[in-house]
Protein backbone atom coordinates (compact mmCIF):
# COMPACT_ATOMS: atom_id res chain seq x y z
CA UNK A 1 0.00 0.00 0.00
CA UNK A 2 1.00 3.55 -0.76
CA UNK A 3 0.53 6.27 1.64
CA UNK A 4 1.40 9.20 -0.63
CA UNK A 5 -2.39 11.09 -2.68
CA UNK A 6 -1.29 11.81 -6.11
CA UNK A 7 -2.06 15.18 -6.68
CA UNK A 8 -1.92 15.28 -10.46
CA UNK A 9 -5.38 13.36 -10.38
CA UNK A 10 -6.94 16.90 -9.62
CA UNK A 11 -5.13 18.20 -12.56
CA UNK A 12 -8.18 19.96 -14.17
CA UNK A 13 -10.03 21.03 -10.80
CA UNK A 14 -9.68 24.35 -9.85
CA UNK A 15 -11.81 24.32 -6.47
CA UNK A 16 -9.74 23.18 -3.77
CA UNK A 17 -12.51 21.02 -2.50
CA UNK A 18 -13.05 19.63 -5.95
CA UNK A 19 -9.29 18.42 -5.78
CA UNK A 20 -8.51 17.06 -2.35
CA UNK A 21 -12.28 15.23 -2.88
CA UNK A 22 -10.90 14.07 -5.93
CA UNK A 23 -7.25 13.14 -4.91
CA UNK A 24 -8.85 10.82 -1.93
CA UNK A 25 -11.28 9.08 -3.35
CA UNK A 26 -8.85 8.18 -6.11
CA UNK A 27 -6.40 7.14 -3.63
CA UNK A 28 -8.96 5.08 -1.90
CA UNK A 29 -9.87 3.60 -5.33
CA UNK A 30 -6.47 2.37 -6.13
CA UNK A 31 -4.95 1.33 -2.71
CA UNK A 32 -7.72 0.05 -0.77
CA UNK A 33 -9.86 -3.79 -0.33
CA UNK A 34 -13.04 -4.70 1.28
CA UNK A 35 -12.38 -5.06 5.26
CA UNK A 36 -15.29 -7.36 5.16
CA UNK A 37 -14.13 -9.65 1.98
CA UNK A 38 -10.51 -8.70 0.80
CA UNK A 39 -11.77 -8.23 -2.33
CA UNK A 40 -10.55 -4.85 -4.59
CA UNK A 41 -13.72 -1.92 -3.86
CA UNK A 42 -15.52 0.12 -6.77
CA UNK A 43 -16.62 3.73 -6.98
CA UNK A 44 -19.89 4.46 -7.48
CA UNK A 45 -21.27 6.65 -9.94
CA UNK A 46 -21.63 10.53 -8.82
CA UNK A 47 -25.46 10.24 -8.60
CA UNK A 48 -24.99 7.83 -5.56
CA UNK A 49 -27.09 9.87 -2.64
CA UNK A 50 -25.46 8.51 0.24
CA UNK A 51 -22.26 5.55 -0.44
CA UNK A 52 -19.20 6.70 -2.48
CA UNK A 53 -17.60 2.95 -2.78
CA UNK A 54 -19.45 -0.60 -3.34
CA UNK A 55 -17.55 -4.07 -3.46
CA UNK A 56 -19.08 -6.11 -5.87
CA UNK A 57 -18.22 -8.89 -3.74
CA UNK A 58 -19.95 -8.88 -0.86
CA UNK A 59 -22.11 -5.88 -1.41
CA UNK A 60 -20.86 -3.83 1.47
CA UNK A 61 -21.21 0.18 0.84
CA UNK A 62 -18.90 3.22 2.07
CA UNK A 63 -19.10 6.39 2.16
CA UNK A 64 -15.85 8.51 2.64
CA UNK A 65 -14.86 11.30 5.18
CA UNK A 66 -11.68 13.21 4.56
CA UNK A 67 -9.90 15.26 6.85
CA UNK A 68 -6.53 17.26 7.41
CA UNK A 69 -3.81 17.43 9.90
CA UNK A 70 -5.41 14.91 12.54
CA UNK A 71 -8.26 12.53 12.60
CA UNK A 72 -9.98 14.20 15.63
CA UNK A 73 -12.46 13.48 17.60
CA UNK A 74 -15.55 14.44 15.50
CA UNK A 75 -16.45 14.07 11.87
CA UNK A 76 -18.84 16.35 10.18
CA UNK A 77 -21.48 14.57 8.19
CA UNK A 78 -24.97 16.04 6.37
CA UNK A 79 -28.20 16.53 7.68
CA UNK A 80 -29.30 15.57 10.68
CA UNK A 81 -32.73 14.47 10.11
CA UNK A 82 -31.56 12.31 6.92
CA UNK A 83 -28.94 10.91 9.01
CA UNK A 84 -31.22 9.43 12.05
CA UNK A 85 -33.76 7.95 8.95
CA UNK A 86 -30.48 6.17 7.79
CA UNK A 87 -29.99 4.71 10.91
CA UNK A 88 -33.12 3.47 10.99
CA UNK A 89 -33.03 2.04 7.50
CA UNK A 90 -30.08 -0.96 6.22
CA UNK A 91 -28.48 1.21 3.23
CA UNK A 92 -26.85 2.85 6.01
CA UNK A 93 -23.31 2.53 4.43
CA UNK A 94 -19.88 2.05 6.49
CA UNK A 95 -17.59 4.75 7.15
CA UNK A 96 -14.09 5.27 5.51
CA UNK A 97 -12.35 8.25 7.57
CA UNK A 98 -8.65 9.49 5.38
CA UNK A 99 -6.51 11.38 7.57
CA UNK A 100 -3.70 13.35 5.46
CA UNK A 101 -0.83 15.84 5.82
CA UNK A 102 -1.17 18.97 3.74
CA UNK A 103 2.10 19.10 3.92
CA UNK A 104 3.03 16.57 2.10
CA UNK A 105 -0.34 15.12 0.95
CA UNK A 106 0.57 11.54 2.96
CA UNK A 107 -2.06 9.54 4.71
CA UNK A 108 -1.38 9.46 7.81
CA UNK A 109 -4.42 7.58 9.34
CA UNK A 110 -7.72 5.96 7.12
CA UNK A 111 -9.65 3.96 9.09
CA UNK A 112 -13.01 1.89 8.55
CA UNK A 113 -16.16 2.59 10.97
CA UNK A 114 -18.24 -0.73 10.58
CA UNK A 115 -21.83 0.55 9.83
CA UNK A 116 -23.12 -1.66 12.88
CA UNK A 117 -21.16 0.80 15.24
CA UNK A 118 -23.82 4.08 14.43
CA UNK A 119 -26.49 4.91 16.81
CA UNK A 120 -28.30 7.74 17.51
CA UNK A 121 -26.05 8.18 20.55
CA UNK A 122 -22.92 9.26 18.20
CA UNK A 123 -24.85 11.85 16.30
CA UNK A 124 -24.65 15.14 17.47
CA UNK A 125 -26.81 17.53 16.70
CA UNK A 126 -25.53 21.43 15.03
CA UNK A 127 -27.14 24.93 15.68
CA UNK A 128 -29.41 25.53 12.49
CA UNK A 129 -28.03 27.79 10.28
CA UNK A 130 -28.62 31.46 10.91
CA UNK A 131 -31.60 32.94 9.32
CA UNK A 132 -29.08 35.20 6.87
CA UNK A 133 -27.45 32.10 5.45
CA UNK A 134 -28.65 30.67 2.28
CA UNK A 135 -29.94 26.96 3.28
CA UNK A 136 -31.78 29.21 6.93
CA UNK A 137 -32.48 26.99 9.94
CA UNK A 138 -31.03 23.85 7.81
CA UNK A 139 -29.40 21.57 10.52
CA UNK A 140 -26.39 19.79 10.25
CA UNK A 141 -24.81 16.83 12.41
CA UNK A 142 -21.34 15.75 13.83
CA UNK A 143 -20.20 12.15 14.02
CA UNK A 144 -18.74 11.87 17.45
CA UNK A 145 -15.69 9.13 17.38
CA UNK A 146 -15.68 9.79 21.21
CA UNK A 147 -18.66 7.20 21.62
CA UNK A 148 -17.64 4.10 19.73
CA UNK A 149 -15.53 1.78 20.63
CA UNK A 150 -12.15 0.97 20.19
CA UNK A 151 -12.98 -2.11 18.19
CA UNK A 152 -15.39 0.15 15.74
CA UNK A 153 -12.36 2.26 14.49
CA UNK A 154 -10.21 -0.15 12.17
CA UNK A 155 -7.45 1.04 11.35
CA UNK A 156 -5.48 0.33 7.62
CA UNK A 157 -3.11 3.30 8.25
CA UNK A 158 -2.13 4.44 11.80
CA UNK A 159 0.15 7.13 12.75
CA UNK A 160 1.72 6.19 8.96
CA UNK A 161 2.23 2.63 10.31
CA UNK A 162 0.23 -0.02 7.60
CA UNK A 163 -1.90 -2.40 9.54
CA UNK A 164 -1.64 -5.83 8.04
CA UNK A 165 -4.47 -7.30 6.07
CA UNK A 166 -5.46 -10.26 7.94
CA UNK A 167 -5.93 -8.31 11.24
CA UNK A 168 -8.55 -5.61 9.26
CA UNK A 169 -10.35 -8.68 8.41
CA UNK A 170 -10.20 -10.20 11.95
CA UNK A 171 -11.56 -7.10 13.25
CA UNK A 172 -14.04 -6.48 10.87
CA UNK A 173 -15.51 -10.13 11.45
CA UNK A 174 -15.42 -10.19 15.69
CA UNK A 175 -18.04 -7.53 15.80
CA UNK A 176 -20.26 -8.63 13.25
CA UNK A 177 -22.44 -9.97 15.74
CA UNK A 178 -23.73 -6.48 16.56
CA UNK A 179 -26.04 -6.61 13.15
CA UNK A 180 -28.13 -9.32 15.03
CA UNK A 181 -29.40 -6.79 17.08
CA UNK A 182 -32.19 -4.06 15.47
CA UNK A 183 -33.38 -2.64 18.61
CA UNK A 184 -31.49 0.76 19.60
CA UNK A 185 -31.64 0.93 23.08
CA UNK A 186 -30.53 -2.78 23.46
CA UNK A 187 -27.34 -2.31 21.06
CA UNK A 188 -27.04 0.94 22.80
CA UNK A 189 -26.57 -1.13 26.02
CA UNK A 190 -24.51 -3.74 24.25
CA UNK A 191 -22.13 -0.47 22.94
CA UNK A 192 -22.02 0.95 26.25
CA UNK A 193 -20.53 -1.72 28.36
CA UNK A 194 -18.06 -2.25 25.37
CA UNK A 195 -17.14 1.23 25.81
CA UNK A 196 -16.79 0.68 29.52
CA UNK A 197 -14.32 -1.87 29.07
CA UNK A 198 -12.64 0.25 26.69
CA UNK A 199 -11.82 2.49 29.52
CA UNK A 200 -11.04 -0.04 31.88
CA UNK A 201 -7.73 0.07 29.54
CA UNK A 202 -6.62 -4.03 30.42
CA UNK A 203 -6.79 -6.93 28.17
CA UNK A 204 -7.91 -9.05 31.48
CA UNK A 205 -10.63 -7.30 33.62
CA UNK A 206 -12.79 -7.62 36.58
CA UNK A 207 -16.65 -7.22 37.42
CA UNK A 208 -16.19 -4.66 39.86
CA UNK A 209 -13.84 -2.74 37.66
CA UNK A 210 -17.24 -2.11 34.82
CA UNK A 211 -19.79 -2.08 37.88
CA UNK A 212 -17.56 1.37 38.37
CA UNK A 213 -19.12 2.72 35.40
CA UNK A 214 -22.79 2.29 37.00
CA UNK A 215 -23.36 5.76 37.75
CA UNK A 216 -22.59 6.95 33.92
CA UNK A 217 -25.21 4.28 32.45
CA UNK A 218 -27.49 5.08 35.30
CA UNK A 219 -27.31 8.82 33.73
CA UNK A 220 -27.46 7.22 29.51
CA UNK A 221 -30.55 4.91 30.99
CA UNK A 222 -32.30 6.89 33.63
CA UNK A 223 -35.54 4.76 33.22
CA UNK A 224 -33.16 1.64 34.31
CA UNK A 225 -33.13 0.55 37.66
CA UNK A 226 -30.80 -1.97 37.83
CA UNK A 227 -28.21 -0.94 35.89
CA UNK A 228 -25.91 -3.90 37.41
CA UNK A 229 -27.88 -6.66 36.43
CA UNK A 230 -27.74 -5.50 32.84
CA UNK A 231 -24.25 -5.04 32.88
CA UNK A 232 -23.53 -8.83 34.01
CA UNK A 233 -26.39 -9.51 30.96
CA UNK A 234 -23.92 -7.80 28.62
CA UNK A 235 -20.78 -9.07 29.28
CA UNK A 236 -22.48 -12.71 29.29
CA UNK A 237 -23.48 -11.71 26.16
CA UNK A 238 -20.44 -10.48 24.88
CA UNK A 239 -18.64 -13.86 26.23
CA UNK A 240 -21.30 -15.86 24.08
CA UNK A 241 -20.31 -13.79 21.02
CA UNK A 242 -16.50 -14.52 21.53
CA UNK A 243 -15.96 -10.69 22.05
CA UNK A 244 -14.35 -11.56 25.97
CA UNK A 245 -13.82 -14.86 27.21
CA UNK A 246 -14.84 -15.59 30.69
CA UNK A 247 -11.17 -16.80 32.88
CA UNK A 248 -12.86 -16.98 36.26
CA UNK A 249 -16.01 -15.90 38.71
CA UNK A 250 -16.26 -12.29 37.73
CA UNK A 251 -13.39 -12.26 35.84
CA UNK A 252 -13.34 -11.72 31.80
CA UNK A 253 -10.80 -10.82 29.20
CA UNK A 254 -10.47 -9.51 25.96
CA UNK A 255 -9.17 -11.33 22.84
Amino acid sequence: MHTLLDIKAADRYHSSSQKIRVITESWVGNEIYCPACGFGINHHESNKPVADFFCSECKEEYELKSKKDSVGIKIVDGAYRTMIQRLQSDSNPNLFVLNYSLKNYEVMNFLVIPKHFFTPDIIEKRKPLSPSARRAGWVGCNISLLNIPQTGKIFYVQEGRIVPKREILYKWNKTLFLREEKEPLEKGWILDVMNCVDKIGKKRFNLDEVYTYESVLKQKHPNNRHVKDKIRQQLQYLRDKGYIRFVARGVYALD
